[in-house]
């Protein structure tokens, strides 16, 4: 045999040895799959968070409208001032009421003078009913005594007739002063209801002018101030709102009014502390408390409460929630946008994984694994038992766990969850510290089948690999 010919042997042997070792390779790592793992350990503290965006808003505040007709003569303050309560605003173009104010007046005074005379007319026929009263007395005496002079035959009776035509003439005399009384009384009565009646349009009238000059009724700042000098207004009739004017609002206490999604809205209480930022400010955190939370879901289209729907939605919805700031600052204004971190719920020494760690997997799926793995005598790894089916169909159960590497296995062990942070989250029962679970990546995660055959990276990863997932 050739020398070549020995060479070529040897050189095809060492080729198909090399292919059966990188083949007998490949096969066994055809159903290997990567993972990132971290080891489980207990953290100091674990706090739960619930964000929500919204906008500040005072507690107080107040929409001033127009109260009467007319044209704006002068606006005392700018928007953004801070102002007193009793302090003038605006005024309106008051010459009609004020001419209004002035012929009322006038004409009170008038009827005063009215009054009076209607008084000492009623007093003066009151005198002149004392007197003819008395006159009547007189004649009446005069006549009696006429009577038994003329029955003895006294008198002459042309004098007893006389006496009886001045006693009929007094009695007379005393009804008409009587009228004329009750006439006078009658007359004042009206004088002094025509009075009363000037006062209280007199009343009207002032209230009127009053109207022209806007006060504040708060301490706060002017938020908004849409109208300009010289722009004529108009008072509201009946549903529709009289001209805006400006609103007013009392800054000492301040609220971040959020949004809250209705899946988190069950873990917010009354009195939870929250962390408030403001867009306008950054790099500051504000502190508050959560004292309202709305009662009725809110539309996150339309914004509409849903008792206001006379449709039936499966949009997403929200729930108002208003913190109020312990200290809020001082150049805060109306409308700011916010975001809230209310703190729901706090855990201290507590073991918590991340987040990304939690997988889920049919029954079926464990089982299956579970029946694979017993079958594997060469496996000296068994399979977390599953919790106890629950009513329903086995297949599209849904078990929530980890996976445990054991062995260059990844062991799905089921376990139970408690709060939740920003990207970890407390486990109750399933795992001790020091267990290695997969914690990545996330096609990994999603892909890998119980009692899985894993090889451990934790070398940061690719980007490529990220993008893919």
């Amino acid at each position: 045999m050739k020398t070549w010919h020995k060479v070529a042997i040897i050189a095809g042997g060492v080729i198909v040895a090399g292919g059966i070792v990188l083949y007998s390779v490949k096969a066994a790592n055809r159903d290997v799959i990567t993972v990132q793992t971290a080891k489980v350990a207990k953290q100091d503290s674990l706090v739960s968070l619930v964000t929500a965006s919204g906008e500040i808003k005072p507690t107080t505040y107040t929409n001033v409208t127009a109260q009467g007709f007319g044209r704006i003569t002068d606006i005392l303050v700018q928007e953004g001032d801070r102002i007193k309560k009793g302090q003038v605003l605006l005024q309106q173009d008051d010459v009609q009421p004020s001419a209004d104010v002035q012929a009322q007046k006038a004409q009170i005074n008038a009827t005063e003078s009215g009054v009076s005379a209607a008084e000492e007319t009623y007093k003066a026929s009151q005198a002149d009913l004392v007197q003819q009263k008395a006159n009547l007395e007189k004649t009446k005496l005069d006549y009696q005594r006429g009577q038994g002079l003329y029955k003895d035959g006294l008198i002459a009776k042309q004098d007893f007739d006389q006496r009886e035509t001045t006693y009929q003439a007094a009695v007379a005399a005393v009804e008409a002063s009587q009228a004329r009384m009750e006439s006078a009384k009658a007359q004042m009565d009206e004088a002094r209801s025509q009075l009363n009646q000037n006062k209280a349009v007199l009343v009207r009238t002032k209230d009127v002018l009053e109207k022209t000059t806007y006060f504040s009724p708060i301490n706060g700042i002017v938020s908004y101030l849409p109208v300009r000098m010289g722009e004529y207004v108009v008072p509201g009739i009946q549903n529709s709102n009289g001209s805006f004017l400006m609103t007013l609002s009392d800054m000492s206490v301040v609220t971040a009014e959020v949004k809250v999604d209705e899946t988190d809205i069950i873990n917010v209480k009354i009195g939870q502390p929250a962390d408030v930022t403001i867009d306008a400010i950054p790099g500051k955190t504000f502190h508050g408390k959560v004292t309202e939370i709305g009662s009725q879901a809110i539309l996150r289209s339309s914004g509409l409460a849903t008792t206001q729907s006379t449709t039936g939605t499966q949009e997403a919805k929200d729930f108002k929630v208003v913190v109020t700031l312990d200290n809020p600052p001082e150049d805060l204004r109306p409308g700011l946008s916010t975001t809230a971190k209310i703190r729901t719920a706090e855990r201290k020494n507590v073991i918590a994984i991340p987040i990304q760690a939690l997988a889920v997997r049919t029954r079926k799926e464990l089982e299956d694994a579970a029946k694979k793995n017993k079958g594997d005598s060469g496996s000296s790894v068994t399979l977390a038992a599953p919790p106890p089916a629950m009513p329903g169909d086995p297949k599209k159960e849904e078990v929530q766990g980890v996976f445990v590497v054991n062995a260059g296995k990844a062991i799905f062990r089921p376990v139970e969850t408690g709060i939740m942070g920003i990207t970890n989250i407390e486990v109750t029962k399933g795992l001790q510290p020091g267990d290695e679970i997969v914690v990545g990546s996330y096609k990994a995660l999603r892909t890998l089948k119980p009692s899985g055959r894993v090889k451990v990276d934790n070398s940061a990863p690719k980007k490529s690999d990220d993008q893919s997932n």
